[in-house]
């Protein structure tokens, strides 16, 4: 029986290109998160902005959001665009910023700019083996079955989706759970930002290995929620706790 593990998934107030101003909010959230990993939206540093530049890992914007982790024992994991240049999920804690993973299926005009990554990517943390993945990875049923097969006992992914597609991220969580026997979360971008999505969904949410959304946030941007993922792959006796956090505004 694995430790458990408290993880929330936040969908913080993101303005396109303000590094800065993002990092900051994202550093709000994981103070009042009181979990040991907290999961963004993707490209949640930058926004959803194709052309936004590559964030460098050493990158002084970021002091906030690696101060609030090394303070608070916690490790985020934000999206933002890397060099290569990739769609990136960051592994930020006390010890610092590295890459953690890179999206793997990429959709609409991304290609133009992104390359693919080459394999999961799953990341040990307090006995915990969590599979990353963003947005239309979740969609590839081959992406989630590679995760499981690299050891992943939990599917943590930052996705963004349109407000009238609201219902995609839960329809992926439940599949993905069910069909492999896992803790997913999913922090989904709320507000509005690039590509044309005017309204972003929202609806974070943490699923338990029986498909049951034990805990999901609203459509507001700001808002974040948590649970409580224990070991034993049986969702019906276990009892995950929630709360959902102040929003955080700009």
């Amino acid at each position: 029986m694995r430790t458990p593990l408290r993880v929330a998934v936040a969908q913080p107030l993101t303005l396109a290109h303000d590094v800065a101003g993002n990092a900051e909010r994202h550093a709000a959230a994981v103070r009042a998160a009181d979990a040991r990993v907290v999961v963004f939206p993707e490209l949640s540093l930058t926004g959803y902005e194709v052309d936004a530049a590559e964030l460098d890992l050493s990158d002084a914007r970021l002091a906030p959001l690696r101060a609030a982790c090394a303070d608070t024992g916690t490790l985020a994991l934000a999206g933002a665009p890397v060099a290569g240049p990739h769609i990136a999920v960051l592994a930020v804690d006390g010890g610092g910023v590295r890459v953690a993973y890179r999206k793997m299926w990429l959709g609409g005009a991304e290609p133009q700019r992104f390359r693919p990554g080459r394999e999961p990517a799953v990341l040990a943390v307090d006995g915990w083996r969590l599979g990353l993945a963003v947005c239309k990875d979740t969609g590839v049923p081959a992406h989630a079955a590679a995760t499981v097969a690299a050891g992943a006992d939990a599917y943590l992914a930052g996705v963004l989706e349109s407000a009238h597609d609201a219902a995609v991220p839960d329809d992926r969580a439940r599949r993905i759970a069910t069909a492999h026997g896992v803790w997913v979360a999913m922090a989904s971008f709320a507000g509005s930002t690039g590509g044309g999505y005017a309204r972003a969904a929202g609806g974070s949410g943490v699923w338990s290995p029986a498909g049951e959304a034990v805990v999901r946030a609203g459509t507001a941007a700001g808002e974040l929620v948590a649970a409580t993922l224990h070991g034993g792959h049986r969702a019906g006796g276990d009892q995950p706790s929630s709360r959902a956090a102040p929003r955080n505004r700009s």
